[in-house]
């Protein structure tokens, strides 16, 4: 059988393979290059990085806020001011228009100020805190994901590709079997109907092989889309031993027991609690009063003439500077009740948070013990099988033998053939249900990053 070929360019350093041209692509080799080149992760791991930097714009709140500043006037029509005749000289009862400063006003300054007490900032920092956590455990996430599709369309292909072999062995079986009548019916020993019926079987099982080969290379394409890979890419799957999947049907497996803990989801909605708890704190927090310092300093200088970079008498600018410093306290008094809302806001999407964890706990729970019974079922139907097999190669080698010495026909044979290639067919099918049924196993016990060593 040709193998399905497959060559790929991987990084040894970072824990995949470097260089490797049409080399066989194991499990482990398969997930070590998903999560290096799987998007999706990719995208996770940068809102990974979007939560960091997230933490830091909020921290940034906490820290001395320093603005500068610097504007020019040019006053074209200065504003007036009335004031009464007398005081500038004029006659009683008159008034006097004056004019108020100069043409040009130039101001460069800055400004800084500082959070004392803010319980809502405060409040803001350990929540950016526990999102980057919320983060980190979202990427775990995605990883365990990757993983989980990968490795089932791993065991897929492989199982594709041993049914192919079935069926290889079976055309050749079924193509000797028929260069053989054909001589016989030369021969006159045989007759053209058997030899018909044969050409027909062969026939149809080519025609089967080539769609399990179709089959195969839709498999092979979706473990790499999987994985990250180009579909141009070429890989070549090894050949696989179920013995260890056999000699488990002679023992009790030991699945050990369920641990949410364990189980990033689990872990996701729990973080998820404690962020929206930290919102809560932080609607409340609006109830606080809060108090900022703040200091600044200008310079200023005034002139009806613009010969500010002029020094000395050469200036007629005024300039002065002015600088000043306080403490801001701001004290919430009433907003029409809209912090309260806020608050029992929070209190229901709590609420609703209690109710998806105990779904999710409810569901784990169900998964698991839905796939130790699967993984039950199909060791007892992989040791069935196996009997199954022995059983109708047995049948077949003896049908043959006796179609060989002319005591059986050859629709005993077709039948008998026809009956092992089914067999060996569930086999298979049992043995790769009972690797999927095994890695919801291992995903229940939140081990399946155990499958990259």
């Amino acid at each position: 059988m040709k193998r399905l070929k497959l060559s790929l360019i991987l990084l040894l350093g970072v824990g995949v393979l470097n260089g490797y041209a049409q080399t066989e692509l194991t499990l482990q080799q398969a997930l070590q290059y998903a999560l290096s080149n799987n998007q999706q992760l990719s995208r996770t791991r940068m809102e990974e990085d979007m939560g960091r930097l997230k933490t830091s714009e909020i921290r940034a709140q906490a820290l001395p806020q320093i603005n500068g500043n610097a504007k020019y006037t040019n006053n074209i029509k200065n504003a007036v001011i009335p004031v009464p005749g007398e005081m500038v000289g004029k006659p009683a009862g008159t008034t006097e228009l004056l004019p108020m400063g100069l043409q040009h006003n130039v101001t460069a300054g800055a400004d800084l100020s500082q959070q004392i007490f803010n319980q809502s900032v405060f409040t803001g920092l350990k929540a950016a805190k526990s999102g980057e956590e919320y983060y980190k455990m979202q990427t775990a996430l995605s990883e365990e994901t990757v993983i989980y599709n990968v490795t089932q369309l791993y065991y897929q292909t492989l199982v594709t590709r041993e049914k192919m072999n079935v069926l290889d062995a079976n055309i050749d079986k079924i193509s000797k079997l028929l260069e053989t009548t054909a001589s016989q019916v030369k021969n006159g020993l045989a007759k053209k109907i058997d030899e018909d019926r044969m050409k027909v079987n062969l026939t149809n099982y080519k025609t089967q092989r080539t769609q399990l080969m179709n089959q195969l290379q839709v498999q092979a394409n979706q473990l790499k889309q999987s994985m990250g890979m180009a579909i141009e890419t070429e890989i070549s799957l090894p050949r696989t031993s179920f013995a260890e999947i056999e000699k488990k049907t002679a023992t009790a497996v030991d699945f050990g027991g369920l641990n949410l803990d364990n189980r990033t989801e689990y872990k996701l909605l729990k973080k998820q609690e404690e962020l929206q708890g930290m919102q809560k704190k932080a609607y409340i927090a609006e109830y606080y009063p809060s108090l900022s310092a703040f200091a600044n300093y200008s310079y200023n200088g005034l002139s009806n003439k613009f010969d500010f970079l002029k020094s000395g008498a050469n200036s007629t600018a005024n300039m002065y500077s002015m600088a000043a410093v306080g403490v801001t306290l701001k004290i919430p008094i009433f907003d029409g009740f809209a912090r309260r809302s806020k608050v029992s806001q929070a209190n229901v999407t709590l609420r609703q948070l209690n109710k998806q964890i105990e779904e999710t706990s409810l569901a784990l729970n169900t998964a698991y013990a839905n796939a130790k019974l699967q993984v039950q079922n199909n060791l007892t139907t992989i040791r069935a099988q196996q009997e199954n097999v022995d059983l109708a190669n047995e049948v077949y080698s003896s049908t043959q033998n006796n179609y060989n010495l002319g005591l059986a026909n050859l629709t005993d044979l077709l039948d008998a053939e026809t009956s092992l290639t089914a067999a060996q067919n569930n086999y298979n099918e049992a043995l790769l249900q009972y690797k999927l049924a095994e890695l919801d196993i291992i995903k229940s016990n939140g081990g399946l990053k155990t499958l990259l060593n």
